[in-house]
């Protein structure tokens, strides 16, 4: 029974390893296009296309951050308090470092 466990949560993790692989490609990309257009940007729009850029670079940050922590082997517990990320949590925030209440106390 753990046999198959321990299976399905290696494919679980492997699943989301790819998919945020997949999303930090897109994230490059992205984050890439925004710059360059940055470059070229209407002074009006340059507020907008400033935030643009620190969401994606956000975006970016939280993906790094969630598969570094699936190559360290700690991902799906908390950061703050270790106690296990609820699966549901993690279905809806893959890249959530932290459970609900310390996320927020953190703010």
């Amino acid at each position: 029974m753990s046999v198959n466990t321990k299976a399905s949560d290696h494919d679980r993790l492997s699943s989301l390893h790819a998919a945020l692989s997949e999303e930090f490609a897109r994230q490059t990309a992205r984050f890439k296009e925004l710059r360059k257009a940055h470059l070229t940007v209407d002074p009006g729009e340059a507020h907008n296309q400033a935030a643009l850029l620190a969401a994606t670079r956000h975006s970016l940050e939280q993906i790094t951050g969630a598969l570094r922590r699936l190559a360290e082997g700690s991902y799906g517990r908390c950061e703050n308090c270790g106690i296990p990320i609820p699966l549901l949590r993690l279905e809806l925030l893959p890249h959530t470092p932290f459970c609900m209440p310390c996320q927020q106390h953190n703010g």
